[in-house]
């Protein structure tokens, strides 16, 4: 198909802060498998996450994403300061993040700190789930799409 349905074949610029290389490797094949037209950008902390989300640095070239998957315990800077800064920050305020959580728990903790995300997803234990974790990040990244203004 071409013309009119042009943003099926736009390309979705997602951030992925993981510390676990495992999870990593396992998230950037299951995208991949997922075929989500996507670029999965990784990083493993919240210092660096930021670095990315500013385009400071060796990130200077880098495109802003268009989703964060932010899983909330992190190295040094925790993912709840991430959130934090992104939410305080005007130009990345709207940028949609996904709270990756470990337990039902993990939504009631990010809130605890008097902060929400768009969206808390369940991280997979098994491999064999991630590519299900795949569709739901991908659901999700359509209702954003389907929620945004036609004269954007």
């Amino acid at each position: 198909m071409t013309g009119d349905d042009d943003r099926t074949d736009e390309r979705v610029e997602l951030l992925l802060i993981e510390p676990n290389p495992g999870d990593t490797r396992l998230f950037t094949e299951s995208f991949r498998d997922g075929k989500l037209a996507n670029a999965l950008h990784t990083v493993p902390d919240g210092e660096t996450a930021l670095d990315f989300l500013h385009q400071r640095g060796a990130y200077s070239e880098e495109s802003r994403p268009d989703l964060v998957l932010l899983e909330p315990r992190l190295p040094g800077k925790s993912g709840m300061d991430v959130l934090s800064e992104l939410r305080g920050e005007p130009a990345l305020a709207d940028v949609p993040v996904v709270v990756l959580t470990s337990s039902g728990i993990g939504e009631e903790i990010v809130r605890s700190h008097g902060l929400d995300a768009d969206h808390y997803l369940q991280k997979p234990v098994e491999p064999d789930d991630f590519i299900e974790f795949v569709r739901s990040v991908e659901d999700f990244w359509l209702a954003i799409v389907q929620r945004k203004p036609a004269s954007d």
